[in-house]
């Protein structure tokens, strides 16, 4: 436990008009100075976990007639390490106006408590050991998820999938890093307690998981960020009429003439629970226009991006064709547009892992949502079979510095290296592993950006 020596005081949650705000205080003087303010019961005396309806004052109300009543308030109590920090924490309910939340603040701070910096109250969380540096990312991930996929992962990381997944990995590796430096104890006996064939297998299993959580992180930071999907083809191959239909509304201009779309448009829609963003670029094609040529070329590095592109073409492939080296390890979606003026029977209905091949129709609905079932299918979190996903690119980095560690200890022990130089590896790839859950010293400035990036209040 690492007790904070002061009070911190927020608004915790956003105010509106007619709504429940909440004001919350965090550290030893929490319940001494709401229980200054507040006529009702005794907070000293009151158990963690209780609320209590009262009167909150702007000063200390020698006189209840003549003391400035802020408003009818509901305090709630969570004392000791029974809270979300895991010191004393006081949540005061009132009403939502900004003016009765922020007179809350001001009175609170006139009797000793300082204002939260962003982040502070899951800092200290974290400080006081009740989460671990993953798990209290994640709270951030929680507050920023705008849909049901990204929610889900990060309530999987809150509740301590990574943290789990980690712990056995470095538990395996502190077994074997502690038995190759007992070797160093005995190394005028030469014995040997840690079987080399066994740490072999060990360090390729390791680095298999590890390999398939960084693996994990492109999928992860899709879903986080919203998948992007290109819609590209030629001019007037029914691009901006395709994005209009699945945003439902006319975002992007719809004409006869050639090369209307000169720039990318990217507008998000969520469908299943996943967000997509969707991009619909310059028809591809040869031009001598200046400002289309600049259109293409932003069309082809959004293919480049994209996780997904859909080809919407009317007689031939050939935009498809040139993109070949891009479209490797996308999902990719050949589409014959305008299924609705010409038939072709000719064509053959494909359904691959990461290529789909059928006919569309804007106009008449025809396949739109064969088209979104599809996209739904693929990004849904059951194609991980609900294990843990990367979203952090410090994760990812340290998980890739622990991988290059454990090849190291594989490389020495095919080298007949000695033990120590083993065990400095392993230690290695331990401390990166631990940076991931902050199971070593933390720098403070790496806390201080972590933590900057949370709203004031959590």
């Amino acid at each position: 436990m690492l007790a904070s020596n002061d009070t911190i005081v927020a608004i915790s949650t956003a105010p509106g008009l007619g709504a429940i705000g909440l004001v919350r205080l965090s550290g030893p003087e929490a319940v001494d100075i709401v229980n200054q303010l507040f006529v009702g019961k005794d907070l000293s005396k009151q158990k963690s976990h209780t609320a209590h309806f009262g009167r909150f004052y702007a000063q200390k109300p020698e006189n209840e007639h003549t003391a400035r009543l802020i408003d009818e308030v509901v305090v709630t109590l969570f004392l000791n390490e029974r809270s979300f920090t895991g010191e004393d924490t006081v949540e005061i309910a009132a009403h939502g106006s900004p003016y009765i939340l922020n007179q809350i603040v001001q009175a609170c701070s006139a009797l000793g408590a300082r204002l939260a910096g962003p982040g502070e109250f899951t800092q200290r969380a974290f400080l006081n050991g009740k989460l671990d540096l993953a798990q209290a990312e994640a709270v951030g991930d929680l507050i920023a998820a705008e849909n049901k996929a990204s929610h889900e992962i990060a309530l999987q990381q809150m509740r301590g999938g990574i943290s789990s997944e980690l712990a056995g990995l470095r538990e395996q590796l502190i077994n074997f890093t502690a038995l190759l430096e007992l070797e160093l104890d005995f190394s005028d006996e030469d014995v040997v307690f840690a079987d080399r064939s066994e740490l072999k297998q060990l360090v390729a299993n390791i680095q298999l998981k590890i390999n398939e959580l960084i693996d994990s992180f492109e999928y992860g930071n899709a879903i986080k960020n919203g998948v992007p999907v290109a819609i590209i083809g030629k001019p007037n191959a029914g691009k901006s009429t395709l994005l209009n239909a699945l945003l439902k509304e006319e975002r992007a201009i719809v004409s006869d003439i050639a090369g209307t779309t000169r720039d990318v448009i990217e507008e998000t829609i969520t469908l299943g629970g996943i967000t997509f963003r969707f991009i619909d670029t310059a028809g591809i094609r040869d031009t001598e226009d200046t400002i289309e040529a600049i259109g293409v070329a932003r069309a082809k590095e959004k293919v480049q991006q994209a996780k997904v592109v859909i080809h919407l073409y009317e007689d031939d492939t050939e935009v498809l064709d040139q993109l070949k080296e891009e479209l490797d390890g996308k999902l990719v979606f050949n589409l014959r547009s305008k299924a609705d003026q010409t038939a072709h029977p000719e064509d053959k209905i494909v359904d691959e892992p990461n290529w789909k091949a059928f006919s569309i129709s804007v106009k008449e609905g025809i396949n739109l949502n064969r088209l979104q079932e599809a996209l739904v299918a693929h990004f849904q979190l059951k194609d991980y079979n609900q294990s843990v996903i990367i979203t952090n690119q410090r994760h990812k980095e340290a998980l890739h510095r622990s991988s290059v560690a454990l090849s190291a200890v594989a490389e020495g022990m095919a080298m007949g290296l000695s033990s120590d130089l083993l065990a400095l590896h392993l230690r290695d790839a331990l401390y990166h592993l631990g940076t991931i859950t902050g199971k070593i010293e933390v720098d403070r400035d790496i806390l201080g950006a972590i933590f900057g990036k949370f709203c004031i209040g959590k």
